[in-house]
């Protein structure tokens, strides 16, 4: 849908929704990338969703339902046709004896008001603007079960693969999951979706078209048909009804045949901020700074899937402008961003992190991603660029911030490049987020947390201890959690911990003094967010542990290492 660009930016500043000096960087960026000033907002985070929705409401001089503060009840939205809601995307959002008022992401597409006129003859007929992710979250009320829909396709026996792979793919897609399983057993196949960090099963598929459904998913991935035995990686570029994403896909070989791992990679980080992925006001303003500095490196730190990248690029999205050249190198590239040169990684082109790190410098940048320090080459090419007037972003896998110093003098780095070049280490994992539709809070005695937690009242010294939790209701499918939100632990390098670091010291250390300066844990940072309702304590102890028992085994000996 277009939205007039003149008629949104006099809204903008006659409502104040944003400053005459935001819009007009706005605008310049605009006109130096060739995109709308709709994107730009959106992705920049100038606005809210809600202050972004009833601008462009007002530029439609239409009214703005904030379907996500306010959801309609299913009953409600069962009541418009399933033909009418897919054609137009349309809710039932709100009714009465004389009045209905119909939901949209698409309130100028032709035909709507009549047809919507022709289901409520003797009501008056409201079309208001909605968001399009609050629209897709009222749409899922109208799909089908997974299963009965991939029966019905084998029942009508024309195109069963590529329809039953479609099935799956749009369900991953209006759930939100962030990885598909298709696990083949002796006589039927599991679907399963990996939703808010934890796997859920969708469907059981008859056995005897997963070959079928396999070598069209190995043919679209570019990957050998005639291969069975051996574990095969590759990639696929979705698109249906001007919708892309990439897919990420791995297949490996089982008893009962081969697995198939399918990661989403979507674009929903554009409308991250650091504030939205769970960073305290403390944290923004300290990363900020660093990421504001002429040179120097910022390290993420955590496993695989705890939000390293996306924690990075809602960073980058602040420092994205005209007059900066930001180049990125990755395996995969997971997010593209308009104004930013982003490399992907490609083995078969011997393209590695180092070789195309090495190209990049020789490209005039003022701020690297490098998506993954895996290997010494790479960790030393980062290091001296950070030393040498760059700005350095970049992931590592430690178990906390504090480990990732020892880890990195491991790969050979001198003690006196790292103390000279790190600015800030962040530590990340994930908690779900209880769904804000069912949440509700319970006052109970501190004892009875104690099989959760022991030594609770070195977290909670109040007798009496409020906790939040979901029900379970239609909007997070009953499963009490929707969303996740990151829980982080900070390190800032002061001139006390330059110092330790020359001195090649171990994590206890390490923690020992940014302990001593005010650095809070992960687990302390998760418990301000159970404090306020954002988080369970037994999802946050079910992700990080107190600092107490956490587990010593990044702790490196101050040994020295043998040579081989």
């Amino acid at each position: 849908m277009q939205i007039d660009d003149a008629k949104l930016r006099a809204i903008l500043l006659r409502e104040n929704y944003v400053s005459e000096v935001d819009l007009a960087k706005a605008e310049a960026f605009c006109r130096e990338h060739h995109t709308p000033l709709t994107d730009y907002l959106q992705t920049a985070g100038l606005l809210t969703d809600q202050l972004f929705g009833q601008a462009i409401a007002e530029s439609l001089e239409i009214p703005f339902e904030d379907l996500a503060a306010h959801p309609p009840p299913r009953d409600r939205v069962l009541r418009l046709p399933a033909a009418f809601v897919k054609q137009y995307r349309a809710i039932l959002a709100e009714e009465t004896d004389k009045q209905v008022v119909i939901a949209t992401d698409s309130p100028t597409a032709e035909g709507l008001v009549e047809t919507a006129t022709s289901l409520f003859p003797k009501r008056r007929v409201v079309i208001a603007f909605a968001l399009m992710g609050a629209i897709n979250e009222q749409l899922i009320h109208f799909r089908k079960p997974l299963e009965s829909r991939a029966s019905k396709i084998i029942e009508d026996g024309e195109h069963i693969a590529p329809e039953i792979i479609d099935a799956i793919i749009d369900d991953a897609l209006a759930f939100r999951a962030s990885d598909i399983h298709l696990e083949p057993e002796t006589e039927e196949v599991i679907v399963r979706f990996r939703i808010d960090g934890v796997l859920q099963e969708g469907a059981r598929i008859p056995k005897e078209h997963y070959e079928s459904i396999l070598n069209r998913i190995k043919v679209q991935s570019r990957m050998r048909i005639d291969e069975h035995h051996e574990a095969q990686d590759g990639a696929i570029r979705y698109d249906k009804n001007d919708h892309l994403v990439d897919l990420r896909v791995s297949v490996i070989p089982t008893l009962d045949g081969e697995k198939i791992v399918i990661r989403l990679l979507t674009e929903y980080v554009r409308s991250f901020t650091l504030g939205t992925l769970g960073l305290s006001v403390e944290h923004q303003q300290l990363i900020t700074k660093a990421a504001k500095k002429p040179f120097g490196m910022v390290l993420v730190t955590g496993p695989t899937g705890s939000g390293k990248t996306t924690t990075l690029y809602a960073l980058l999205k602040i420092l994205n402008r005209p007059e900066i050249n930001i180049t990125t190198i990755e395996d995969p590239v997971e997010y593209k961003v308009l104004g930013m040169n982003q490399i992907q990684v490609d083995p078969l082109t011997n393209l590695t992190f180092a070789k195309g790190l090495k190209s990049i410098l020789r490209q005039d940048p003022d701020i690297i991603l490098v998506g993954e320090v895996r290997d010494e080459e790479t960790a030393d090419i980062a290091t001296n660029a950070a030393l040498t007037g760059h700005l350095l972003f970049t992931t590592f896998h430690a178990n906390d911030a504090a480990t990732a110093i020892p880890r990195l003098l491991d790969m050979e780095i001198e003690p006196y490049l790292l103390a000279s070049t790190l600015e800030v280490i962040v530590a990340q994992r994930l908690v779900r987020r209880i769904c804000t539709n069912c949440r509700y809070s319970q006052t109970v005695k501190r004892e009875t947390l104690e099989p959760l937690l022991p030594n609770i009242k070195q977290y909670f010294p109040e007798a009496m201890v409020t906790i939040y939790r979901g029900k379970g209701c239609e909007a997070c499918n009953g499963n009490q959690y929707k969303g996740r939100i990151a829980i982080f632990e900070f390190i800032h390098t002061t001139p006390a911990l330059q110092e330790l670091i020359l001195t090649n010291p171990s994590a206890q250390e390490i923690t020992s003094l940014v302990r001593s300066e005010g650095s809070v844990s992960m687990f302390e940072d998760g418990l301000s967010k159970v404090r306020s309702g954002v988080t369970t304590l037994e999802e946050l102890v079910r992700v990080a542990a107190p600092p107490s028992t956490r587990s010593q085994s990044g702790i490196r000996s101050k040994a020295p290492i043998a040579k081989l």
